[in-house]
This record gives structure tokens, sequence and C-alpha cells, in this order.
């Protein structure tokens, strides 16, 4: 008895139902018995129905089939749903069928919001901590004028936080910790078509190279604690 189920219910095959629709139907504003009666829609079109009535749908729903007739209406006048003609060619006639496709794109499209505000989020956390980090190594708050210019590098020069924090850096590896020089180094690598912190740290080597040579490699003097302190000049790049 259970073998005969079982190959019955094998026999009704088996549907996809695309997880965006179980997990956003809500987000772009479709109710419980819409969303099930999309799910109708799809079983009936992936078998071959591709125009079932009010009174089909609603044999597999809790809704009448005027209810049916009515989101249907609905859906079509929200653009949520359409209606294409299709010919048949061995019978030389044209059909109407539903099509799902204006909801695939809704869904698509609540998708990319859904990353860029994922991105959006993400920039505004990495500026925030490009703010800190600053502070942090100034050792005190920024003025007015040192965050301006701050937001004129991430929105005007379009230069990433990640790269920010490289030249802020390598201005603490020269010794020369003020915005001219770090802007000087942004400049230089902006002329360069540097654009990632691994492409600047290689640059930045490479930079370091070519000063010591200059300078001939002289001893580098120590500060008042003692440390040593490169000689690497950005501005006499």
């Amino acid at each position: 008895m259970n073998g005969n189920l079982f190959e019955r219910w094998m026999a009704e095959g088996s549907v996809s139902i695309p997880n965006m629709l179980i997990k956003t139907y809500k987000q772009i504003g479709l109710s419980d018995n819409e969303c099930m009666l999309f799910i109708q829609l799809h079983v009936f079109i992936e078998s071959g129905n591709y125009f079932p009535t009010p009174v089909e749908l609603s044999e597999r729903m809790s809704a009448s089939s005027d209810e049916v007739s009515a989101m249907l209406r609905t859906l079509i006048g929200r653009g949520v749903l359409g209606m294409d003609q299709f010919e048949d060619k061995e019978k030389g006639v044209y059909f109407e069928a539903y099509t799902l496709q204006p909801l695939w794109n809704r869904l698509l499209q609540s998708l990319k919001e859904e990353e860029q505000v994922k991105k959006e989020v993400h920039k505004e956390h990495q500026e925030q901590n490009v703010f800190v980090r600053f502070e942090k190594e100034f050792g005190r708050p920024l003025s007015p004028m040192e965050l301006e210019t701050l937001k004129i590098w991430m929105d005007e020069d379009q230069q990433s936080p990640e790269l920010i924090l490289t030249a802020l850096k390598e201005s603490v590896l020269s010794g020369k910790l003020n915005f001219r020089y770090i802007d000087r180094i942004l400049f230089e690598w902006k002329k360069n078509g540097i654009i990632s912190p691994e492409a600047a740290k290689t640059y930045g080597e490479k930079f370091r190279v070519r000063q010591l040579q200059r300078t001939g490699k002289q001893e580098q003097p120590r500060n008042d604690s003692g440390i040593k302190r490169p000689q690497y000049n950005w501005l006499e790049s």
C-alpha cells in the first residue's frame, strides 16, 4: 500500500520555489494569500497550464474563486503579475498566459536594494573607522577643517578608506604626522595609479629605497626618545 502511495507521490513531480520569494514577499508588498497565489500559479505553469482559471486556483487555496479573481486583477494592476500571448504553431491559434517575470524582476530589484544598503552601511563603518584611527594617531579630536579634508579625500577624490589609512601609516613611518604630508602621499599614489593598500605598500618600499639612495644611506637621526626615525620625505618625491 505504502509503495503505491510513494509511486503516486513521485509521479506528481516537484517544483522549485525560489527562496527569495519566501523570504522577501512581505518586503515587496505581497500578502500571505498573494504569495500563495503566486506559488500556485508557478506550479500550474511548470506543469504546462499557463492560464489556470480562478476556479482551478481556488480549489488549491483557502480563497474563493471571486477572491482569487480580485487578487489576479490587483496583482496585474500593480505590475507584479504579467499577461502574455503565445502562438500554438501546431494548432495555428493564439492563447493567453500568465507570466511571473514581473515578480522575478521585483525580487531581483529587492535583492539589489538590499545589497546597496549593506554596501552603504559597510562604507559608513569604514569611514567612521578612519576618523577614529586618525584621532588615535594624532592623540586629539580632529578639527572641523581636518574632518572636512577626510570627507573630501573619500567623497570627491574617491580615495578608499583603506588607502587613506595606509597613507596615515606611511606618514607615521616617515615621522611627519600632518594632513599636508598625508595629502601629498595620496596625491602621489593617485598620480601613479595606486588604488590598493598592497600596491601602495610596494610603491612605498621602492620609494624608500630611492630616498635612501638619494641621501647616500645616511645614519637615521634619533628623536628625543632615542628612537631612530627614517629620513623619508614624500614632499620631495
